[in-house]
Order: C-alpha cells, then structure tokens, then sequence
C-alpha cells in the first residue's frame, strides 16, 4: 500500500473533491491509497512509445471510447491542459482542455481508472478561445481553490479563465486582473514560495514584433485574482535579444510593472511591454515550478517554442528551434531574480543533445527532473516524431525518453494518419498536459499525458463540445498513463 499525509482541508464540503496535491504539516492525518492497477482502459491503442527500457506506457481515454454513464459525450481533440483529481469516495475526476475545440471536458473514472462518464464544463462558447495549458489552484498547494486556470491563446486580446472543477456548466470567469494576453499557461507558485501573496506567471506564445513575455500576476492578499498587479520580465540591463543570452551563464532579472492591466486592450499591453524594455522571447510557452517546499517553490522553468528566422525574426534575435530557461526568484522579492539557458535547440553543436530540439512546448517539473514536449513547428527539417525529454536537475543531462506514434506502419495507419504526413514525413503531432498522478494512484512514478494527433480526423468528432464557436472542429485526441520515469 501506498501512504500519504492528507490534508483535512481538501474535504471540500461543496463537493466530492478530494485534490491530489499532498504536502506534509501539522493539521494533517494519515491516509492509505490502495494502489490502482494500471492497465488499458481505452480501445485506442496508447500512440505513443518508449524509447528507454523500464518504462511502460497504457492508454486511458480516446476520442473513440463511448461511457456508460453519458454514451452521447465525444472526448474532444488536441487534448491541452489538464488536472486530475482523486474523489472523496476513491474515484477520479479529470478536466482537459481541447485547444481547438475552445472548451473544457470534465470525465469521471471509476476506482480502477475505467472512465464512466463525461460533460464539458466549458463549451466553445462559454470558452471564447484556444486553450491551451492550465493549472490547477489547490488550497493544499497553493492557499486558494480548488479553480481550474486556463489560458486563451487565439490572439493578443485573449483572456485568462477560471473554472471551478465542480461548478455548473459554462461559467468560467474572466480574470481581466491578469491582463489580456496569446497566453499559454496561467501558474500559481506553490503557497510555500511567497508566504502571504498570491504570485502567478503566465507565458505569453506570442511572435509578434513585441514577442513573447513572461508576466507575472502579484497580490498582497492570497487567492486574490482581481485586485493585484501585472508585471513582465526584463534585464537589468535592459537587453531585449533573447539569443545575447547563451547557456552556462546566470542574468540578473527584474519584473516590471505594466499599468492599468484590467482596462487596456491586449495590443496597448503588448506595446507597454517595449516602453519597460521586456525580454522578448520566441513564444514563450510553457511553465512550471520544481516540486518540493520553500526555495523549490521559487524556482521555475519554462520553455520557448521558437519562431523561423524570417520576418520578425529575420535578425535571429530570438531561438528558431526553441529553449528551455531556468528563473529562480529572490526570497525576498518576487519582483527580482536571476535567468539561465538550460537548453539551446539553436546550438548545433554535435555534443549538444538540445540540437535535436524540434520546438519545445509543454513542460513539466518534479523534484528531481524535468520533462520538456516538443510540438514542431513544421519547418521541414524534422528528423523525429515528437520527443519527450528528460533533464536531470542535479547533473544538467538532457535525453529524449518518449516519442509520439503514428502507427504510419500499422493495419490502423489511415484512421490516425487520416489527414497524411508533414512532407518530410515526420513529426505533425504533439502533447499536452503531462501530470504526476503517482501519489493520488499509490503507484510511484505515474503520468498522464495528453496527446493531440492531429492528423487523426473525422466528421463523427465533430462539434463535439456542444458550443457555437467551433461546430466544424473535427480532431480527435486521447489521454495515456506512464509509469517508470522518475519525478
């Protein structure tokens, strides 16, 4: 059996949820976790493989899985951002945002993971725009909660929401505190970071002349979204080139503050950016905190996708094939802070394992690992399907371990390549969420991933969300478990 310490404050008295977030203190009680057998749950095979021995890999729910307790509900495509939650009765609850679809899912699964039932929380219109990653704020881990934050990336004027994981249906709220933003995740530090304050960074994929900026959200007051201030990064020195800074090398940082976020449109705020001479970066992408208590909680990486080196970029200035940062913030001020390159996918130098880089997306970071998705940028030049790479934080080794599969050989090829390959005839796929599950299934080292194959179409998948905005949206996509990689 698998032991944790669970807080008694996740027994939420407005709903069966019990979050997964686990953290020791002195309001806690013991609590055994049977583990759950983790097999096949789906009758799509897991489109995806291992490339290390040890690891094993199981599919959990598909576009092609009908429920028994909602036969009618289509789990939607390009599978984003996501949260699992462990129910007060031992059963699972999961939210998953479908990028194209514009809106949020909402499965249940049984205590053995079979799911059994869905809705969409968010529809398209209720949703209003792509979304992409999300976080989910837990009172356990971050002092407020439980609310589902989720990004709108369809353009500079899109909005942040916040959806409660058990709220009825289509009343997300627009957090017009965090500005408007291409946002691609909306993350909440851990509450053991700033004691007392409410920090949140958002990454902005944008790749506009202004670029991609890191923003932060600050509040004296925790679990306050409305009333803080918003702040993007900068040099001290004031450089903007994101290529001037190479890896091995630490730049002092500070957030700077753009004013009057609530009322300004997203271009105003983009061009507020340039007046506080704020990194602009190739599409700043994703983000994540290292897991773990205190100073763990101030250090944070996030990845940046890249853009081609023509146009806006035709000078270089910023990563084509994408990077991966680390920022860690000063104990006493989150408004300052240093910045490293980890990885440089622009470095073709033949030792550099980050040269096979084909645009990092998703991110996700344990105590001891960090694991970066790619999502390529269709440049032409791809040499693999979508990696998943492991980055040891305490030696700085960085190897791919998981590759996305297209069964381009198997009996099945056309029913998940249905839309044909890339012309270099490699990559077109990419992941989403990736989720540590192992505490709340007694299984150590357990993921969720989210996969989006985007070739994989078909008129059966379309509209599925229920909403006005996307009727034609027709991808399919899935959810997988792996275990065997370390956190």
């Amino acid at each position: 059996m698998y032991t944790f310490r669970l807080n008694t404050r996740l027994l939420l008295a407005a709903s069966t949820l019990l979050v997964a977030a686990c953290s020791d203190d002195a309001s806690t009680e013991a609590a055994v976790i049977e583990p759950v057998a983790l097999k096949n749950q789906s009758v799509t095979p897991p489109l995806i493989r291992s490339l290390i021995p040890g690891v094993e890999v199981y599919s959990l729910i598909s576009s092609d899985d009908r429920l028994p307790g909602s036969p009618s509900f289509v789990f939607g495509g390009s599978a984003d951002g996501a949260a699992f939650m462990r129910n007060l009765d031992g059963t699972f609850t999961a939210l998953v945002n479908h990028e194209d679809n514009f809106a949020v899912s909402r499965i249940r699964f049984d205590k053995t993971l079979k799911p059994i039932s869905g809705d969409y929380v968010v529809n398209s219109t209720a949703g209003r725009y792509r979304l992409c990653s999300a976080t989910l704020a837990t009172p356990e881990e971050h002092g407020f909660g439980p609310l589902f934050l989720t990004s709108g990336e369809s353009s500079e004027e899109s909005e942040i929401l916040a959806v409660d994981p058990s709220g009825v249906a289509n009343t997300p709220k627009y957090l017009a505190g965090f500005g408007r933003w291409n946002a691609e995740n909306t993350v909440p530090l851990p509450k053991t970071a700033f004691p007392n304050r409410t920090v949140v960074i958002i990454g902005d994929d944008d790749s506009s002349a202004e670029g991609g900026q890191v923003g932060m959200y600050l509040s004296n007051t925790v679990g306050d979204l409305d009333n803080g201030n918003l702040y993007v990064l900068a040099r001290t020195d004031n450089n903007t080139r994101e290529r001037d800074m190479v890896v091995g090398q630490t730049y002092p940082i500070q957030f700077r503050q753009i004013q009057n976020q609530r009322t300004i449109t997203g271009r105003q705020l983009n061009v507020a950016t340039t007046t506080v001479n704020a990194m602009r970066f190739a599409r700043m992408e994703d983000v994540d905190y290292r897991k773990g208590s205190g100073a763990n909680g101030r250090e944070i990486y996030f990845t940046v996708t890249g853009q081609n080196n023509t146009g806006i970029n035709a000078d270089y200035s910023r990563t084509k094939y994408g990077r991966v940062y680390r920022l860690r913030l000063d104990e006493a001020n989150p408004l300052t802070g240093t910045l490293e390159v980890i990885a440089d996918g622009d470095d073709k130098t033949e030792t550099n394992v980050a040269r096979l880089f084909q645009n990092p997306d998703n991110i996700y970071v344990g105590q001891n690992f960090v694991y970066i998705q790619e999502d390529d940028n269709g440049y032409g030049d791809e040499t693999h399907d979508a990696y998943i790479y492991q980055y040891n934080i305490a030696t700085r080794v960085l190897r791919p371990v998981l590759e996305l599969d297209h069964r381009r050989t198997q009996s099945d090829a056309a029913l998940y390549n249905a839309v044909g390959a890339r012309p270099a005839g490699k990559a077109g796929w990419e992941y989403g969420a990736m989720l540590d599950l192992s505490t709340m299934l007694g299984q150590d080292n357990a993921f969720a991933i989210a996969l989006q194959p985007h070739s994989w179409r078909a008129d059966k998948y379309r509209g599925v969300d229920g909403g006005t905005l996307r009727p034609n949206e027709n991808q399919a996509s899935m959810l997988v478990l792996v275990k065997g990689l370390p956190r």
